[in-house]
């Protein structure tokens, strides 16, 4: 799948970079007890680390704040979604399983501190452009809010967005008949090239021995 970065996102966010995983002939289904029981006790584990401490303290909710910074967008009222995340066990209110692959997705969301994406592949229509959204753009989110994209970074087909780090469309979820899927994972801007294929590499590869089928990644990145 062809995938491009705006000139825009280039100047504002010259270190920013992309992990894209396209995934085919997946099975999606209910998560194993043993993915449902490392979720919870990894948000456990979090829930203590987090006593005594700030969420916003955490180094991986710090760029991505300040990401949302840089490209206009106030993080105390549109918060990343990973921050999102961290603010619910923080308070207890513990994802539950959904399915296998969102469960892998908020796991490794939860792991590595970044925003994690994961879409039907059959629902998006055309080439994938990543930019910041515009005045008027708007879309029903996961959280059932209609939700403002401007000046948010923002994933869309020929139809408009889909996705973003702060919440994703209700246009391209996925869902137990996805057979084809497309990840986007937004990787910290400190995160150098190598390690980013190897946490990108990570992710595929735990996905896949859990869902079967075939996949392949790149790194999308400023030139």
């Amino acid at each position: 799948m062809e995938i491009q970065l705006s000139q825009e996102l280039f100047e504002q966010l010259p270190n920013f970079k992309l992990g894209i995983i396209e995934y085919k002939d997946i099975m999606v289904g209910e998560s194993q007890q043993m993915i449902k029981g490392r979720l919870q006790l990894f948000q456990e584990s979090i829930y203590f680390d987090l006593e005594n401490k700030n969420v916003t303290e955490l180094s991986g909710i710090q760029e991505w704040r300040t990401i949302f910074k840089k490209i206009g967008k106030d993080p105390n009222r549109y918060r990343p979604s990973v921050e999102a995340l961290y603010r619910r066990v923080q308070k207890q209110n513990y994802l539950t399983s959904v399915h296998s692959a969102i469960d892998i997705n908020n796991f490794f969301s939860f792991q590595y501190q970044v925003p994690i994406g994961i879409y039907d592949l059959d629902l998006i229509k055309g080439r994938v452009s990543i930019r910041l959204g515009t005045e008027g753009e708007e879309y029903t989110g996961l959280n059932g809010r209609i939700n403002s994209l401007n000046r948010l970074i923002v994933s869309c087909d020929e139809l408009g967005p889909f996705g973003s780090p702060f919440v994703d469309s209700d246009r391209t979820p996925v869902t137990f008949a996805t057979k084809n899927a497309l990840q986007i994972i937004y990787l910290r801007p400190s995160t150098d090239v190598e390690n980013a294929m190897k946490l990108t590499g990570s992710l595929m590869n735990m996905f896949t021995k859990l869902h079967g089928g075939e996949a392949s990644f790149q790194i999308l990145r400023c030139p």
